[in-house]
């Protein structure tokens, strides 16, 4: 599949012709930490009233003084994603055109929520973007800043629980140019990592280029929306991502009338922190 209407989502407008502590001592010949028993189930926990909350920021049009160009095709995405998380179970909510300060309100006040009634939390961040970087309508922000306020140490009430984060946006100016082939229960009083139990599914590799068609949506997106519905009730998520992966980097390739950005490829990239496996269903 070709992708005419070349979209992206770097910031560059112009450039990119407007698309888109200190360890324990051990004593020696012992270990530091016992192995604790091996009881508890290696699936996250669906035993709760609901499956989780999940929020997409969906940023379209930039303040002028941004430089970035509007990002058409992104409520194809969001739509795509509200839908399919919705149908899952999940109590979406959609915020669009969120700048630095909002963004940052919307997701601190869902890290303050009592997540004790849901399974999960789920974040769709649709935007410009670069290395380690998300765009608000009126500049950027660390991604990390965002993430972390759902530290295990931050939002307890999602500790030992799968915090799912999905981002279509640029991480870099690199484009891929492709190569031919010919081959065809409960964590209990365990204390565990304050950075455990995320996942990242980025649209792309770091430092690459993120294509998005103006007319159809991000390829990320559209894979990713596609295959979670798909897939959903019987595949894990990581599973499912695979095949997001393979999707995007096969049935895609940019069509453009500019040389330098004609016939380029994607590949997403999946960066787990998981600690169990995650089913969408029982």
């Amino acid at each position: 599949m070709s992708a005419s209407g070349k979209g992206g989502d770097c910031p560059d407008a112009k450039k990119y012709g407007g698309q888109d502590s200190q360890a324990s001592s051990v004593t020696p010949g012992s270990m530091a930490v016992d192995s604790k028993p091996n009881a508890h189930s290696f699936r996250y926990s669906l035993n709760y009233p609901c499956i989780g909350r999940c929020i997409i920021i969906n940023n379209k049009n930039f303040d002028r003084n941004t430089g970035m160009n509007q990002r058409n095709g992104t409520d194809i995405d969001a739509g795509n994603a509200m839908q399919v998380f919705k149908k899952l179970g999940y109590k979406v909510k959609v915020f669009n055109d969120q700048s630095v300060d909002q963004i940052k309100q919307v997701l601190t006040a869902a890290a303050k929520e009592d997540h004790s009634n849901f399974a999960s939390f789920v974040c769709v961040l649709l935007s410009h973007g670069d290395d380690g970087v998300f765009f608000g309508t009126d500049g950027s922000i660390e991604l990390k800043s965002l993430t972390s306020l759902f530290r295990g140490d931050r939002c307890r009430s999602l500790v030992g629980k799968p915090k799912l984060f999905f981002i279509q946006a640029c991480r870099g100016t690199d484009l891929d140019g492709g190569i031919e082939t010919d081959s065809g229960p409960d964590y209990g009083t365990t204390k565990i990592p304050v950075e455990a139990d995320f996942l990242y599914a980025y649209s792309t590799a770091p430092g690459y280029y993120s294509w998005r068609n103006t007319s159809s949506g991000s390829w990320f997106m559209q894979s990713l929306c596609e295959m979670v519905g798909k897939y959903a009730k019987e595949l894990e998520l990581l599973h499912i991502l695979t095949r997001v992966n393979h999707k995007v980097a096969v049935a895609f390739e940019s069509a453009t009338q500019d040389p330098g950005f004609d016939a380029k490829k994607q590949i997403p990239c999946v960066v787990s922190m998981l600690t169990k496996e995650m089913y969408f269903t029982p």
